[in-house]
């Protein structure tokens, strides 16, 4: 029987870091610059996930160490006339967790998850607000009654919010949930609580909706794939009037598509689903697919197989219906993951290597995902190496 891997992203962050690594001088690539070096001080260290951009160009992630209490940071990035400076918009305390994912903008309020060193079926998490550097708890997880979060929230037109576990819930296999706002108080409800069967289990990334409020996100294991020991699937929940309706529309196999999609899913401007698988393929080191919407079916496509130890896991960046960036968090020819780009022309599509990441001065281990600005530069972050070991911000002009 095969077995599917657990993700390695998800291995790396249980427990904290411990990071041994030696200084080795980076790939050349065009455009590549680390524009800042995690010091573990004010400024955090060990960026782990996707940072987003402001209405103003700026960039905002977290850093999972540092800070003024050691226990992580959400940051902001700008660039002046001197270059990029660093500015932390919050400090996180340790009694609100510690940040393992990205944040969600909303005006000036930022949404995010933390995570706790919990004792088993104990909390384990937790979602905040953040408002001019103030935290307001809205929601602490449970394992043994919601799960454990991971991955991004996000949110609808009436504030409620979105999103996942990975484990623990209903069934022990993680669960969807949406956060409710009455009052200046935040309510839960279990929107589906995996099964571990065909239905998947262990969700690892946020969910995407659609313009009807759809929700759609993948389950890392589980499935019927994979000799039946399952490796992911990619579902979707729709709202009706009696509840919440949970379809799978795709189940991975574990062969030339790949399997454990850790990935979220992305939307083109057509309607299309982007996602990424960590691992299996025909090169082994994970997938980028597209599954597109016919008559109420969906249609896997296969754009690229990735080679090595472990692809995406996180969202790809789709900018339009023929691009698609990414990074790998261990493929790459130094086995520090890389960053990619997939591009569609005459129906075929093509795999380039951007950036191959040497665990260096560069950075190791791309935790978070590409961030593309307005000129279509590329910013992206790693959670090892730099001058000081604690990770870089880098970026890849166009």
């Amino acid at each position: 029987m095969v077995r599917p891997r657990l993700s390695v992203l998800a291995c790396s962050f249980a427990g904290g870091i411990s990071l041994v690594l030696t200084l080795a001088a980076p790939a050349s690539a065009h455009g590549f610059q680390v524009v800042h070096d995690f010091t573990n001080g004010t400024d955090g260290g060990v960026p782990p996930y996707t940072m987003v951009l402001d209405k103003k160009g700026r960039l905002v992630g977290t850093a999972s160490q540092g800070g003024a209490d050691d226990a992580g940071v959400v940051f902001r990035m700008a660039h002046g006339k001197s270059g990029w400076s660093l500015t932390p918009l919050y400090n996180f305390s340790g009694s609100d967790g510690q940040p393992g994912w990205g944040v969600t903008l909303d005006k000036s309020t930022i949404y995010t998850n933390a995570t706790y060193d919990a004792v088993f079926g104990g909390a384990c998490g937790s979602a905040l607000q953040i408002n001019h550097g103030q935290g307001v708890l809205m929601w602490t997880f449970t394992e043994d009654k919601d799960g454990c979060p991971t991955g991004n929230l996000v949110l609808d037109r009436s504030g409620n919010a979105y999103g996942v576990t990975q484990i623990g819930g209903p069934n022990g296999w993680g669960a969807v949930f949406e956060l409710s706002p009455s009052g200046g108080t935040w309510t839960e409800t279990i929107l589906y609580g995996f099964e571990g069967g065909s239905d998947g289990g262990t969700p690892y990334s946020g969910l995407v909706p659609d313009k009807a409020g759809n929700l759609y996100g993948t389950t890392a294991r589980a499935g019927t794939g994979c000799g039946g020991y399952g490796c992911g699937t990619v579902f979707e929940l729709s709202p009706s009037q009696s509840g919440w309706n949970y379809n799978v529309i795709y189940t991975f196999r574990g062969g030339d598509d790949g399997g454990q999609p850790v990935a979220g899913l992305v939307f083109d401007k057509s309607g299309n689903l982007y996602g990424a698988t960590e691992s299996y393929g025909a090169n082994g080191g994970g997938t980028v697919f597209e599954l597109s919407p016919s008559q109420g079916a969906w249609t896997f496509n296969l754009l690229a197989s990735m080679a090595g130890d472990a692809g995406p896991v996180v969202a790809l960046t789709v900018p339009s219906s023929n691009t698609v960036y990414g990074t790998n968090y261990r493929d790459g020819a130094d086995g520090y993951g890389s960053a990619f780009k997939v591009t569609r022309s005459h129906g075929a599509w093509t795999y380039k290597d951007l950036h191959d990441f040497t665990g260096g001065s560069d950075g190791g281990y791309p935790g978070g995902g590409v961030t593309l600005d307005a000129k279509g530069d590329l910013f992206g972050t790693t959670v090892l190496g730099g001058a000081d070991s604690y990770g870089v911000v880098w970026e890849i002009g166009k």
